[in-house]
């Protein structure tokens, strides 16, 4: 089993989740282990800097500084140097990639799924490094000279998962995600989404049942219309409905539609390429300003 098990970026005020290691392990120790993390994060604004707490098998350590936090489950045989090292490292990465603002308006459990892969690398590389590989011997006299916080997590009221006194932190986003209404400038969108997505279709449908008692080289020509169908259909699905990884999606959507328009160059003049083209950016641009309507706070790691 490797020495760091678990890590998390956390938004230190209220302990909002925002990315997390992939990995996950099934043993009830650590899944109990969890539940404590879950119920201590959002206290973690009150414990500024360094600190760690003692679970029944393992050991959760944390480092706070500003608006970022981060948070480690690890086994008790793992150096502390080592796994505020590691925690460190985390932090300068999350906060050269993303500014305070985007920590600060962030609304929802992991928000920036695409920092999973850096803490998954990161903890690979320390797990599989020896203590002699690192250099630890500035932080072991930080340590020395001002020692972490040592949590109690029965003192802490937090036992089972649970701040005593307190409602359960929940881990998973509401059910329903209420997005903000839907403006003129969006509906105005969806018709033409919907309208580039009929042309496409029937041009398509259209050259496939001249391609198919002519010649079988127009399928390039043939996927270059229903692709960008398909894809105006899915940017009406992502501006109506919330859905995770919507930026990534929207990129794709509309790398689909652009190179799919280029591709048909010579089947459509340029006025009508550039039309399918701004209606796709239109809509690229209302789905990634239409925001989740209230802010979900409170969420565990």
């Amino acid at each position: 089993m490797p020495m760091i098990l678990f890590a998390s970026v956390v938004r230190a005020r209220d302990g909002l989740p925002l990315s997390a290691s992939t990995d996950f392990y099934h043993a009830q120790e650590f899944l109990e282990c969890r539940r404590q993390l879950k119920a201590l994060a959002p206290r973690l604004a009150q414990y500024p800097g360094r600190g760690s707490a003692e679970s029944r098998d393992f050991n959760i350590y944390f480092s706070s500084l500003g608006d970022v936090a981060c948070v480690a489950i690890c086994s008790r045989l793992c150096p502390a140097a080592m796994v505020f090292c590691f925690l460190e490292t985390l932090w300068w990465d999350f906060t050269a990639s993303y500014d305070t603002t985007c920590i600060g308006l962030a609304s929802r459990p992991y928000a920036f799924l695409e920092f999973d892969s850096v803490i998954q690398k990161t903890k690979w590389r320390f797990n599989h490094m020896s203590s002699s590989q690192m250099s630890l011997g500035k932080i072991q006299e930080e340590l020395e000279f001002q020692p972490p916080a040592v949590l109690s997590l029965e003192g802490a009221g937090v036992a089972n998962g649970v701040l005593n006194g307190h409602t359960p932190v929940h881990s998973e986003p509401a059910p329903n995600l209420r997005m903000q209404p839907v403006t003129a400038l969006g509906v105005l969108s969806l018709v033409l989404n919907i309208m580039c997505a009929a042309l496409n279709l029937i041009r398509g449908v259209h050259l496939a049942e001249h391609s198919l008692q002519v010649a079988q080289e127009e399928v390039g020509n043939i996927l270059a219309f229903f692709i960008p169908s398909v894809a105006c259909i899915v940017q009406c699905y992502l501006y109506l409905f919330y859905s995770p990884a919507r930026t990534l999606k929207v990129v794709l959507m509309l790398a689909f539609i652009c190179l799919g328009n280029v591709y048909l160059h010579g089947l459509r003049n340029t006025w009508q390429i550039l039309f399918h083209i701004g209606v796709a950016s239109l809509s690229s641009y209302q789905i990634l300003t239409r925001q989740l309507q209230e802010r979900q706070s409170d969420y565990g790691v």
